[in-house]
C-alpha cells in the first residue's frame, strides 16, 4: 500500500513539472556555466541548445535578439547546467529557472567515467537530457505570467497571495523596455544570487547581487563595487566611489 502511494505521489509530481514546463514559450541558454573557465568551452552552450531543440523547445542564446512575441522575459525559462562533485566520475545536471530565479525543473544527473572533459561533458549532458526529453514538452499556448494571475484566490488565502505577489514582484523593479538596437545594451542572465549582465560580444560586464529593495542591486564592474539603482527617470545607473568621488554611469539593461 505504501509503495502504491509513493508511485502515485511521484507520478503526480512528474505531471506537475511537465505542466509547469509547458507554460513557457522558450528557453534562454547562457554562454558560460559556472564550472567552466571560458564561454562555450567544450561547446557546452552549443550542445545545450541542440539538446533543447531535439527535446522540442525553442531555444535562444542570451545575447540573441528575440523574435516578436518573446518580449516578456517571464514567459521564458532560463537553463543552467551544473556540475556535481564526484570521485573519478563526472556528474552534470540541468536546471530550468523562471524569470525570478525559482527552479521549475531539475533533470536527472548524467554521469561519465571518461577522463577527457569534452567527451565526459557531452556524455553527461546527453544522459541528463534523457529525463528532459521524457517530459514531452509542448507549449500550452498559455502565458506563465497570466496563468499565475488567473488562479482563483479564496478570501481566506487573499492575504497570503497578496504577500507572495509583493515578494515576487520585488525581485526586479519595473523599468521601461530598453532599445534592443542600442549598442551598449546589456542582457541580464539569472544567477543563484542575482544576475550577471552580458554584452553582445558576448562578455560578462557586471555582476548583480540582490538586496531587499527591488530597485537596488549590489553591483561589481571591473573589480569596482558599487550599486545599480533604478531612478525616477526610469533608467538604471551604476554608482560607485572612485578616488573619493561619486561616479554615476547610465546602464541600459534588459531583464
Amino acid at each position: 500500500m505504501r509503495i502504491k502511494f509513493l508511485l502515485i505521489a511521484l507520478l503526480t509530481t512528474f505531471i506537475g513539472f511537465a505542466q509547469s514546463i509547458n507554460d513557457y514559450k522558450a528557453v534562454i541558454v547562457p554562454l558560460k556555466y559556472d564550472f567552466l573557465k571560458t564561454e562555450n568551452q567544450y561547446r557546452m552552450s552549443t550542445m545545450t541548445k541542440s539538446n533543447l531543440n531535439k527535446a522540442g523547445f525553442q531555444a535562444f542564446y542570451v545575447n540573441e535578439e528575440l523574435p516578436t512575441g518573446y518580449g516578456d522575459r517571464c514567459d521564458l525559462l532560463y537553463v543552467d547546467v551544473k556540475r556535481d562533485n564526484g570521485f573519478l566520475i563526472t556528474k552534470l545536471y540541468v536546471e530550468f529557472k523562471d524569470c525570478y530565479g525559482k527552479v521549475i525543473y531539475t533533470s536527472e544527473v548524467g554521469k561519465s567515467k571518461e577522463k577527457d572533459y569534452e567527451v565526459a561533458y557531452r556524455e553527461c549532458l546527453d544522459l541528463a537530457f534523457v529525463s528532459i526529453t521524457g517530459l514531452h514538452y509542448k507549449y500550452s499556448g498559455k502565458s506563465a505570467v497570466s496563468t499565475v494571475r488567473a488562479t482563483p484566490v479564496t478570501p481566506a488565502a487573499a492575504a497570503v497571495t497578496t504577500s507572495a505577489a509583493v515578494t515576487t514582484s520585488a525581485a526586479v523593479a519595473v523599468a521601461p523596455s530598453p532599445d534592443l538596437k542600442d549598442p551598449s545594451l546589456l542582457y541580464a542572465q539569472p544567477t543563484e544570487s542575482g544576475y550577471q549582465l552580458i554584452d553582445k560580444t558576448p562578455k560578462v560586464v557586471m555582476k548583480l547581487l540582490k538586496t531587499s529593495q527591488s530597485n537596488v542591486f549590489i553591483a561589481i564592474k571591473d573589480n569596482v563595487q558599487g550599486s545599480l539603482i533604478l531612478k525616477e527617470d526610469g533608467q538604471w545607473y551604476f554608482e560607485s566611489y572612485q578616488n573619493d568621488k561619486l561616479v554615476s554611469e547610465k546602464i541600459v539593461v534588459k531583464f
